[in-house]
């Protein structure tokens, strides 16, 4: 197979200048077939780009910038190939005689023009792949832009999940065309300058508060709810919840709660500000909170979060996040709570991130978010299936299920009501970890999928602060975790004072 882009030669920008795509592991050759600019672009716009590559990128390239073109890569004869995506906004020709024409929307509209339309008008649109010659949209996505900085990392994100879902298409796999869970935005629109300035003024604002303050400052909430809980009531209403204390120089979030061996601890990434590294530490708990000191149980050269807990064949394992490692791995309690061996590798060679698993059917489904190149890390949907715990773990048949940053993320354990199962996913349309959404998953089986949000939750009255990304119980203990705003000072004399330090401290301290 041998695909064309169809790109703009006075737009070329880095990212066309691929010469393989990458389908399920093989590099498919790529060529390009240039065509005059349909619309001129606002003025500027590269003096722009290269400002932002200098302020927000550091100095660092993007896919964004201009493309110098090779004498080779000009020679290349359109309508010679057997895809062809094109990017433009031009008219489709008639006599072209590729297989299969494919052709990006960007809130339904094509060309390059229209994505940047859409960023301008604030949000990251949602991208749709056609088939041109039946009109079919074989795929659909909404993706994240927690790493998109400014209108070129808008843009270069944009493009990243595009090419995700063409070489998702062009795999031959079945794709799960999918309801996403909101709307794009309408905003008005911003001219270039306005919308970088714009940016340039919240990157240095954002400078500036990273040199004030620990960001973010996750914090874990707890209660004991001898009710119905959040589950049951599709919101955060019932018992005060209450925050876990932390040093301050540190941060816990992703709580995990298990009862074993007749004690209770819930468990948690700890991350130490100063080194920017997370460990997994662990603290018990009575029927009325917690009791005794943060107990570190895992730590590894590289940063672990989202200690995920699972019971199988009469022993305590942990998968906690190690995407920056590029794997998959379990771990096996020798002694609860604090101490853990590795034991396998379950996947490798991939970045997938709040590895969450559940038994259904008879198969074992490992549920993450899944990151591809240079897009955003809570966008894409990776399901994996296997009749053991231990595998062998094999993809879902339409990998990745979902794009959508509104209902991806794994966001906590799944739950089973009323025989339905449930899983709570984060919403990240406000940014990373912003909200909780309650999905009902309605489709699971090694070629299906398909979920439903039915609730949406979001900090306020209950939960006061900014963000609300993981939701667990065990028994009577329910968990959530939140960020607050954290000066870097030793206020109080290096010492909180004790209504901070105590256990069982107010939700007020989670503003």
């Amino acid at each position: 197979m041998t695909i064309e882009f169809r790109c703009e030669i006075e737009n070329a920008r880095r990212w066309m200048g691929r010469e393989t795509l990458s389908i399920d592991g093989r590099d498919v050759p790529v060529q390009i077939a240039w065509t005059a600019t349909a619309e001129p672009r606002p003025a500027g716009l590269d003096m722009l780009f290269e400002l932002e590559r200098l302020v927000l990128h550091k100095g660092k390239h993007s896919g964004t910038e201009r493309l110098k073109i090779s004498p080779a890569r000009m020679q290349a004869r359109a309508g010679t190939a057997d895809v062809i995506v094109d990017f433009t906004g031009g008219a489709r020709d008639p006599n072209c005689s590729a297989r299969q024409y494919l052709r990006p929307l960007f809130n339904g509209v094509a060309g390059e023009n229209a994505a940047l339309a859409a960023i301008l008008a604030g949000d990251l649109p949602v991208i749709e792949i056609v088939d041109e010659v039946d009109g079919a949209v074989l795929d659909r996505g909404h993706p994240s832009a927690e790493i998109a900085a400014g209108l070129s990392g808008g843009l270069e994100t944009l493009m990243a999940r595009t090419l995700t879902m063409v070489a998702a298409i062009l795999s031959g796999r079945p794709r799960i065309v999918p309801q996403l869970a909101r709307p794009a935005r309408a905003d008005n629109g911003r001219p270039p300058t306005a919308y970088v300035a714009r940016g340039l003024t919240i990157s240095i604002a954002k400078e500036i508060y990273r040199l004030c303050c620990y960001a973010p400052h996750w914090h874990v909430g707890w209660r004991i709810n001898k009710g119905a809980g959040v589950w049951q009531t599709g919101d955060l209403s019932g018992p005060r919840w209450n925050v876990l204390a932390d040093p301050g120089n540190h941060f816990y979030a992703d709580p995990f709660p298990i009862t074993w061996q007749g004690r209770t601890f819930v468990f948690f990434e700890d991350l130490d500000h100063r080194i920017g590294k997370g460990i997994i530490s662990a603290i018990e708990f009575d029927d009325k909170g917690p009791v005794g000191a943060v107990v570190p149980v895992l730590d590894e050269p590289w940063h672990l979060s989202y200690p995920f807990l699972i019971e199988d064949d009469g022993a305590l394992w942990m998968i906690p996040e190690s995407s920056t490692n590029g794997d998959v791995a379990i771990y096996k309690c020798v002694r609860f709570p604090d101490k853990w061996e590795r034991h396998a590798t379950l996947l490798s060679g991939l970045e997938l991130a709040d590895v969450t698993i559940t038994r259904h059917n008879g198969l074992h489904y490992l549920f993450g978010a899944w990151r591809d190149g240079t897009g955003g890390y809570s966008d894409s949907l990776a399901i994996y299936h296997a009749e053991h715990l231990m595998g062998p773990w094999l993809p879902h048949a339409s990998n990745p299920v979902l794009i959508d940053r509104a209902s991806t993320r794994p966001a906590g354990n799944f739950v089973t009501i009323n025989d339905k199962l449930w899983r709570p996913v984060q919403d990240c349309a406000g940014g990373y970890g912003a909200a909780l959404a309650l999905a009902e998953i309605v489709e699971l089986s090694p070629t299906t999928f398909k979920q439903i949000i039915r609730h949406s939750l979001r900090p306020g009255p209950a939960w006061p602060g900014r963000k609300l990304h993981t939701l667990n119980r065990c028994g009577q203990l329910e968990v959530i975790d939140g960020s607050r705003v954290q000066p870097k000072t030793r206020a109080f004399g290096g010492k909180f004072p004790s209504a901070v330090l105590s256990p069982r401290t107010s939700p007020s301290a989670a503003s």
